[in-house]
Formats: structure tokens, sequence, C-alpha cells
């Protein structure tokens, strides 16, 4: 049976990739701030830390797959959050669980990420940088300072998007395959917190996918199952987007 931990796991795409993960005989190792098989905060450095010993305590080393939902959007309370959770909280566990995937069967890891992370400027930010460089501290006091949720959303994707490709090399060396999936608009709590903002409830509203609706949870869920898939075998270091064909419209140049 295939071991897999599995942030988020409590609520939306996470919740999702768990039931269809479990039904196709996967042990799922669930990790939220509640209602899951491990309890962590992944806002914090010692949260991080924490699940990391958690998940190796419940494998006893030994992980078949990671796939990393966790993460908030423009809604959050600072933008400093989203970056702590969306970047760090997926890169601290990719650090701490590579080696017990690489004692695994098969092992595959996957990344939440966002079409977002395609957003014109996110790669120029100095945030971007301070993230892909490690500085937690400098990259969100910069994401503070300039006060921009959307932002600071779409700099966090796309950093943990580029630092997922970066690892590609070095776990292919370990045997580990390691993907991301980049959903445009899915119904969640999280889509819906952002429709029934304020400040962004309308410009998430007009932003609507060429298919002319929003994804389900199940979607995603049966993509990420494919790509942690022996199926799948070939595909790393890929960045699939499920989004509707928004990607496509917006930059239909860039592929």
């Amino acid at each position: 049976m295939p071991v897999t931990a599995i942030t988020g796991s409590a609520s939306g795409i996470g919740a999702a990739v768990s039931a269809v993960l479990r039904a196709a005989g996967h042990r799922v190792i669930g990790i939220d701030r509640a209602n899951a098989e491990v309890l962590a905060d992944l806002s914090t450095a010692a949260g991080r830390e924490a699940a990391v010993a958690a998940v190796l305590e419940q494998c006893n080393g030994v992980l078949d797959g990671l796939v990393c939902c966790a993460g908030v959007g423009v809604t959050a309370p600072s933008c400093g959050l989203i970056l702590s959770v969306n970047y760090f909280g997926v890169s601290q566990l990719l650090d701490g669980l590579a080696g017990a995937l690489a004692k695994g069967s098969n092992p595959a890891a996957l990344v939440i990420g966002s079409v977002a992370s395609t957003q014109a400027g996110a790669e120029q930010q100095p945030m971007t940088e301070l993230m892909l460089g490690g500085d937690e501290a400098g990259a969100c006091a910069l994401a503070e300072g300039l006060a921009q949720a959307h932002v600071a959303y779409a700099c966090s994707k796309y950093a943990i998007t580029q630092q997922a490709r970066r690892l590609a090399k070095p776990w292919a060396e370990r045997g580990i395959r390691l993907n991301v999936v980049a959903p445009g608009a899915v119904q969640t709590p999280l889509h819906q917190a952002s429709l029934d903002d304020a400040r962004f409830g309308k410009a998430v509203r007009d932003f609507v996918a060429p298919l002319g609706r929003s994804g389900r949870p199940e979607e995603i869920a049966a993509l990420v199952a494919f790509l942690q898939s022996t199926q799948a075998a070939f595909i790393h270091g890929s960045v699939v987007f499920i989004d509707g064909g928004m990607d496509a419209m917006v930059r239909p140049q860039r592929f």
C-alpha cells in the first residue's frame, strides 16, 4: 500500500485529493490544522518542523508520495502569511521529506501551484528573490510593505513553481519525481472567500475561463492522482495547467 502525505487535507482540493488517493489504495497521512492525521500550522518554521517529524514517525521514515495542497489566498489576514504558507510551508516540507521519499517505491511529489504564477512581473519582484533565497523574514517584510495581496499571492506561487523546477534534476538523481499542477479558479472555500471579498470579488467574478465555469476539486484531484501514479512515470519537472483555458487566453504566445 503506497503511503502518501497530503497537506491541506481537510478541505478543498486537499480533501478531494485525499479521497481519490484513498480510493486508489493509498494510505494517506493528512496534514492540516484540524481534522487530519497530523495537526500542524505550516505558517511557521516550528509548525513545519513538527509536521515533518510527525509524518516521518507515522510513515517510519519511508514515504511513497507527497502532495502539497495547503495554501492561502488573497483574503489571508496579511501578505506575509501568504508567503509563509504558500512558499515556505511547501518548500520546507519538500526539503524535510525528500529523504523519506527517496526510500519509497516509485516516489512522486506534487505541488499545487496556480495559474496566478504567470502574472506579469512576479518573477521581478524582490520578494520573489528573497523567497528563493530562503529569507522568510525579509520576504514577508517586503510583502507587508507592499500591501498588495494579489501580488504577494502571485509571487508565492511563481516562487514555489520555480523552486520545484529547480529541484527536478537533483530529485531525479534520487529517484523522485516532482511536478506542479497549476489550477485556475476552483470551487473551494478559498475561492468562495475571494468571491465574497469586497476588494477582490468583482475582479474574480469577471475573470472567467474560456470554458465558462470554475473547476471542481475532484477534477484537480483526478489529475493529481494520475501524476502520482506509475502511468505518469516519465512526467517530471512539469507544470500542468488545469484552468479551463485561462492561461491560453491571457498569454497565447507563451507555452
